[in-house]
């Protein structure tokens, strides 16, 4: 058997065991709360008060406008300056969680804008209340918009988990780093780490794919209805 061939068998399962405990397991939890918090924002932005939406303009154009690894940077080796320390993946959490909050909040906040008015009108005629016009129209409609850049997004995510690296996570990237400290066999080694997030970002995006077609057909079923 080729040498590069036996590398790449012996280090699969550990970079696949990294990949399990902690890339995925980021990948997740970031996108859930980020994905909630975009929700909140976008929510503040569009009907909240004055002052208040002014804030989270302020929160989303920041993280929008600075590069994600800085802001890991900031959070993992600059918060303990000012006496808050923070493990290595409680940080890249919280880093990758504000960043997707920030444009997912953009997300949705155009979803929601792009529903017709006639559609909260109707539904403020059938005695609806607005939090039972937000849960029962707007956002079933407004998710059918906003799956398909949210889909790209979580995508991206999976990518941008191998940053996490730079912060002493141990995940995927990180354990082939640590591989190729011990077998200097680098372009083996990346490109093999590259294969895997090759395979899972191809995976994501036939499940994106089939997703889509699924709320676009009912999308179009709810259109012949009406």
């Amino acid at each position: 058997m080729p040498h590069w061939l036996q590398l790449m068998l012996d280090s699969l399962g550990p970079l696949l065991l990294a990949g399990l405990k902690f890339t995925i397991p980021l990948t997740l939890l970031s996108f859930a709360f980020g994905l909630t918090l975009g929700l909140v924002v976008a929510l503040i932005r569009l009907f909240g008060p004055r002052p208040l939406a002014a804030l989270v303009r302020f929160y989303v154009w920041v993280f929008r406008g600075t590069p994600l690894l800085v802001q890991l940077f900031l959070i993992f080796y600059g918060l303990p300056s000012v006496g808050i320390v923070l493990d290595a993946f409680p940080a890249a959490l919280i880093g990758f969680t504000l960043n997707i909050g920030a444009y997912s909040s953009e997300i949705v906040r155009a979803a929601i804008s792009s529903i017709a008015k006639g559609q909260w009108e109707a539904s403020f005629s059938i005695g609806m209340t607005w939090t039972q016009t937000m849960r029962r129209t707007i956002l079933p409609q407004a998710s059918r918009v906003a799956v398909p850049p949210l889909s790209n997004t979580f995508i991206a995510l999976v990518k941008d988990t191998s940053l996490a690296a730079a912060i002493t996570v141990p995940e995927l990237f990180q354990a082939a780093q640590r591989i190729v400290a011990t077998t200097y066999e680098p372009l083996i080694l990346y490109v093999e780490a590259a294969l895997i997030y090759l395979v899972m970002s191809s995976v994501l995006s036939s499940l994106q794919a089939r997703l889509e077609k699924r709320l676009n057909r009912y999308g179009g079923f709810m259109e012949a209805r009406a």
